[in-house]
């Protein structure tokens, strides 16, 4: 992807957070380091969200947690944990065992630090970061197929790519799970690039908006084509947005920019397909007077703040194609509960609303008859996506990119749903069968950029 920059946007959080709930791949499982309320220690806690009511199981091991164990839940119930021992990080699955914990070893990776990525959109294969002196090793440490040994993992961990500089982040691009985005550190700048998983690893340019900025992707979803990326093109970092495989560019909504606020984003709307400025995002308001939720969408051109559930384990969550909403929280009285906000209170499209279209102008948008024009949100920003005065509109800075032979195509049609495992059904002691995915390949459409429209007439 090439993109220029056009406006200015949001200042978000740089450091770097520890995710309070990891959701599985299709949102039937979560899972989480709990403390022992007498001991205070740790234990990895399993949340089984698909059924009417979702309920917590814990699973804890001969010994208590680091604070600092990686976790990460897959679709047939079971937990990969990554601890570190040492100079190396073991990694195994969990599952629960009637009143006990099982756990099956999956090897070591000899790295003093491994960052476990989000899981593969299959729900079952495993990847983690390993950084290196001068580049950083991507690690397959589950793949997700069964043993035929009780007992013991079909597989070790297997390193499919090395990558120059320090990689970060880690986005997934399409539903296969082939195309990978990594925020990669070069010289002092970080860009993102994809990784071809089908290509043995193979490294492509995806976003670059200057020479001289730091570009990363947050957010994406395959279905839409919508990125949600975070850039410094303005001189201090901003919330944009964009739109995989388009020619409009890269937009940075005023909207996004809160004073004295962190925004980031944590969740996308799925199943919006061909309608990116009908997906909405969920975002993480951090301010010195609390945390709470944002709720926004390209079309919409405001950021609608809104209360938290109570006990609501912030930056965490996940949408339904029906523009729902699910903020898993904890309370005293509730141990483990999801709180459901439906599309009207968040302002999200459903799948039966018509879709906005976008329009070949690229400074302007197309709207179902009768729609009305928004406003400015409650943060007070002026509709619109409106350059902020003293910034100075550059012309485009294009950069070539060199063809790739893997390519994305927007679906034309939602994604059927995933299939969900009972909500009381658990895993056994072996690994269970599972048919891996062989997507044919495609051909790419790069997301390429535009040049800056006139100012939208109001």
């Amino acid at each position: 992807m090439t993109a220029c920059v056009t406006e200015d946007a949001a200042a978000p959080d740089t450091r770097q957070h520890g995710a309070a709930l990891t959701i599985a791949a299709d949102g039937s499982y979560a899972a989480r380091l709990a403390r022992h309320e007498s001991t205070g220690s740790w234990y990895p806690e399993r949340w089984t969200l698909a059924g009417p009511e979702p309920y917590a199981v814990p699973l804890p091991g001969h010994q208590p947690e680091e604070a600092d164990t990686g976790l990460l839940p897959l679709t047939d119930g079971r937990v990969l944990i990554r601890r570190r021992v040492a100079d190396r990080c073991t990694l195994g699955l969990l599952y629960p065992t009637g009143p006990g914990t099982g756990e099956l070893p999956l090897g070591a990776v000899e790295a003093a630090e491994l960052t476990l990525l989000p899981a593969a959109p299959c729900g079952s294969r495993a990847y983690a970061l390993a950084p290196g002196e001068h580049s950083t090793a991507l690690w397959l440490v589950h793949d997700g197929r069964q043993s035929t040994v009780p007992g013991r993992a079909r597989s070790v961990p297997a390193c499919v790519a090395e990558i120059e500089g320090r990689c970060t982040g880690g986005v997934w691009l399409d539903r296969t799970g082939r195309l990978l985005a990594l925020d990669q550190e070069l010289a002092g700048r970080t860009k993102t690039v994809t990784v071809d998983l089908e290509r043995g690893g193979e490294v492509s340019p995806l976003l670059q908006i200057t020479e001289e900025s730091n570009d990363r992707l947050l957010l994406a979803d395959p279905d839409s084509g919508l990125l949600i990326l975070r850039s410094d093109a303005a001189g201090h970092d901003r919330l944009g947005w964009g739109v995989l495989g388009s020619a409009l560019p890269v937009r940075f909504p005023e909207c996004l920019r809160l004073p004295d606020a962190a925004l980031r984003p944590f969740a996308v709307q799925s199943g919006q397909a061909l309608a990116p400025e009908s997906s909405a995002v969920a975002f993480r308001v951090d301010a010195a007077a609390g945390t709470w939720l944002g709720v926004w969408r390209p079309a919409e051109r405001r950021l609608r703040q809104l209360p938290p559930p109570g006990g609501w384990l912030a930056g965490t969550g996940l949408w339904t194609p029906d523009g729902e909403l699910r903020l898993p929280f904890e309370t005293p009285a509730v141990p483990c509960g999801v709180a459901r906000l439906p599309a009207r209170a968040t302002g999200a499209q459903t799948r039966d609303a018509a879709p906005l279209v976008l329009s070949a102008d690229a400074g302007r948008r197309a709207e179902p008859p009768g729609a009305p024009r928004s406003s400015g949100g409650p943060c007070g920003a002026p509709s619109g996506d409106l350059t902020p005065a003293g910034f100075p509109v550059r012309a485009a800075r294009w950069v070539r990119i060199p063809s790739t032979p893997v390519e994305l195509h927007v679906r034309t049609q939602p994604p059927p749903a995933p299939s969900t495992p009972s909500s009381q059904t658990e895993p056994g002691t072996q690994e269970p069968f599972g048919a891996s995915a062989h997507p044919s390949p495609c051909r790419p459409v790069p997301l390429q950029q535009a040049p800056l429209a006139a100012r939208e007439a109001r």
